[in-house]
């Protein structure tokens, strides 16, 4: 991933540095449960922690590996550098390569869970503040992009937050799917192997033994993890494209926090353009296009073959670096968001009364009007709103057939704003807690 879209402590979790480190610890913990279970000799894995301080040199595996054709040897290779070829003969001893690489990709995409997990956290104390902050701030609801009803901004604040609380439940769940590791051999059958070294590796890990790991991890575990990071995308998306509506010119009724020295556009000078939703909306596309080849990676020809390999290098760092990003981009918009108050009044009075149509239409059901009438009774004055931009209160105190129906009291106490906000704290309360 470009340095543009990244931060520090995701992109270290997929350096070459941090993998290398990963493989040895992997390779040091499996030699000293072997040594516990009388298979090498105790000295020869007490060797292998003599590199426990090595800055493995990058440049050097490579070399190897351009000759050897395999990254894993190229490693194994250059740590018998350090620890000497006497001392490290039994280091891989039943192991097969992707034991390393399938139990270090799941320790890195646990860690970057983690990351992504309190990316979150940060995100939702950002919403909550601005749901408590604008609980009773009121706004039109929209539907089809056309005026509804009314709603508050806090009501909006607390939907997303509710749904990225949805999303932190689901990358929990991601990680502790993903957090298994396998160290069972050429084919899953531990022929090799004692169990017991795997069990003590994953447990030094930080992760579980995979129940049934036939060469590889079930890609099934990856694909839910690519997916959950998907879905968190397409949420960041749909708080990303409320933001960048409510801040057209035409609404304004909130907007991206605008820098002193900030330019919005080289050629016009007025422009004040919401470039970091718009951003959020690209980058999100990029984290759900990891999601179909996670999905594709599932089916592997028998116990195992590395067409997944190539795809999981590329998504790995991509989709958890970008998402990370995102996350933390949002959190900084929220943060910081302007919000409009009066814009919003203003914008739902563009048709004075006109989003008070459903409770005169109930309110003529109640009093007697077929529903079919009272529709069409509602329906041609608020027309008359549409067309002409008049009061619908008016029009209605005006039609012979509604006030026939309901009296003038009646008709004004169907457009108190306070009706359509009576419940807010319910929700607040469903969402939030009591």
């Amino acid at each position: 991933m470009i340095p543009r879209y990244s931060r520090p402590d995701m992109v270290a979790i997929w350096s070459p540095e941090t993998k290398f480190r990963i493989w040895y610890e992997i390779e040091a913990h499996a030699c000293d449960a072997m040594a516990d279970l009388g298979v090498i000799p105790r000295e020869n894995a007490e060797a292998v922690w003599k590199a426990k301080d090595v800055e493995f040199d990058v440049a050097r595996i490579d070399e190897i590996e351009a000759v050897t054709k395999h990254d894993v040897i190229a490693f194994l290779t250059h740590l018998a550098e350090h620890v000497g070829s006497e001392e490290a003969r039994f280091v891989h001893q039943g192991m097969t390569s992707s034991d390393v690489l399938d139990t270090c990709l799941n320790v890195q995409l646990t860690r970057a869970a983690d990351l992504l997990i309190a990316d979150l956290e940060g995100l939702l104390a950002a919403l909550k503040r601005r749901a408590i902050e604008h609980k009773d701030t009121v706004r039109i609801g929209r539907s089809h992009g056309i005026h509804a009803e009314p709603t508050t901004m806090g009501l909006t604040f607390a939907r997303f937050y509710a749904e990225m609380d949805r999303n932190l439940s689901r990358m929990r769940d991601a990680r502790a799917e993903i957090a298994t590791g396998a160290i069972s051999g050429a084919v899953g059958t531990f022929a090799n192997i004692d169990p017991r070294v795997e069990e003590h590796v994953c447990d030094q890990m930080g992760l579980v033994p995979e129940p049934i790991s036939t060469q590889v991890i079930p890609r099934d575990r990856h694909a839910a993890f690519f997916a959950t990071l998907g879905v968190i995308a397409s949420s960041i998306e749909n708080i990303a494209i409320e933001i960048r509506h409510m801040q057209r010119t035409e609404v304004l009724e909130g907007a991206e926090f605008f820098s002193m020295g900030q330019k919005g556009s080289s050629a016009m000078p007025h422009k004040k353009n919401p470039v970091l939703t718009e951003n959020l909306t690209g980058l999100a596309r990029m984290v759900r296009a990891a999601v179909i080849p996670a999905m594709e990676n599932v089916a592997l020809w028998h116990e195992r073959d590395i067409s997944h390999s190539s795809v999981e290098r590329m998504i790995g760092p991509d989709a958890t670096i970008t998402l990370d990003f995102a996350l933390a981009r949002l959190t900084g918009v929220i943060d910081k968001m302007l919000i409009f108050p009066e814009n919003m009044l203003e914008n739902m009075n563009k048709f004075p009364g006109l989003v008070m149509s459903q409770r005169v239409l109930l309110a003529l059901t109640q009093a007697g009007v077929s529903r079919e009438d009272a529709y069409a009774m509602v329906q041609r004055n608020a027309l008359k709103v549409w067309e002409h931009r008049t009061d619908f209160k008016e029009e209605l105190l005006a039609d012979a057939d509604v006030t026939a129906a309901l009296s003038p009291e009646e008709i004004e106490e169907k457009f108190d704003l306070g009706y359509h906000t009576k419940h807010v704290d319910t929700i607040f309360a469903r969402v939030f807690g009591e």
